[in-house]
């Protein structure tokens, strides 16, 4: 999001400036009010303040200073924090349901048991933020970089999107992946009891796949990748019947074809060729022609054509 769409366009209830709830704190509760109470354009700077239990739902926050300040269970349901700097805080049990926070800085920010169900991180700076327990449930995180982030004890990113998000986090299996969907890059850190092992490319396209996330890994070694067509029943390399993928992690296999949802999906086709299942014939192609099918029936799934092949 640029600022000039933000300006046109920014998340609905967030263009006030009251304050529902006080902190328990008075100092902080004199700085919100003196702020609410100030001409629009006044940016707030909670800098080191302590506004645990306030409920500033459907304030605008834009490029607000929080940064260091302690507000567990602070209340910022729909908020706009666009551009806000919540580094080094602690907002432990916090409500972020639906806020903006695009190209929010949160580096370290505690954020244990908060609450971004369909919150915007879109270029969001998470470096090594402490999410355990959270919520990102429905949360778009176009963009934005986790580098060291902490998603342990049932951290929940059930139907979150990812976007060429940056993906080096900590994983466990109590990490809820249920419909992550998108692209990342890794690698990402996987906790097993006491062990530790750090997954990358395909590796860890599969693990999270295994745990019901449709994620690509973008930064796979790329030479890793294999492309055939299928021919044969009046298909031709030049007309073929579909094209499938073949990607290799050391003993890890994936197969792939890229159906009408446009998108590549998990197919059989190889495996069941190989074991005489399956006599349809294919041929290698390179990655060019890969791409230029992928084009080809992108276009015309698009208009609407039916003669686009899958």
């Amino acid at each position: 999001m640029t600022d000039t769409e933000r300006a046109s366009s920014g998340p609905p209830g967030c263009a006030g400036r009251h304050m529902r709830t006080p902190p328990s704190d008075a100092e902080a509760a004199a700085v919100l009010a003196a702020w609410a109470a100030s001409e629009q354009g006044i940016t707030l700077d909670a800098t080191y303040l302590d506004l645990s239990g306030a409920d500033l739902s459907g304030a605008d926050l834009g490029s607000a200073l929080l940064c260091p300040s302690t507000a567990h269970g602070i209340v910022l349901r729909d908020v706009d924090l666009y551009r806000a700097n919540l580094g080094w805080s602690d907002l432990t049990g916090a409500v972020l349901i639906g806020a903006c926070l695009v190209k929010a800085e949160l580096t370290e920010t505690v954020l244990r048991d908060a609450d971004l169900t369909g919150a915007d991180l879109g270029s969001a700076d998470l470096y090594e933020v402490d999410a355990r327990g959270a919520c990102f449930a429905g949360a778009r995180l176009d963009g934005a970089s986790l580098l060291g982030a902490t998603l342990l004890e049932g951290a929940d990113l059930r139907r979150a999107g990812v976007a060429r998000t940056s993906f080096d986090v900590v994983l466990d299996e109590s990490t809820r992946l249920q419909g992550l969907h998108g692209s990342v890059y890794g690698p990402a850190c996987v906790v097993d009891g006491d062990a530790r092992r750090e997954l990358a490319g395909l590796a860890l396209e599969l693990w999270l796949a295994e745990r019901g996330a449709a994620v690509e890994v973008l930064n796979s070694p790329a030479d890793t990748t294999t492309y055939y067509v299928r021919v044969g029943y009046g298909a031709s390399r030049g007309d073929p019947a579909g094209v499938v993928r073949r990607r290799r992690a050391g003993a890890v296999v994936r197969d792939e074809v890229f159906t009408r949802n446009l998108r590549w999906e998990p197919t059989e086709y190889l495996r069941r060729y190989e074991l005489g299942h399956n006599d349809q014939d294919h041929v290698e192609i390179t990655p060019a022609e890969a791409d230029a099918f992928v084009r080809r029936v992108t276009r015309k799934l698009g208009s609407g054509d039916p003669r686009a092949d899958t």
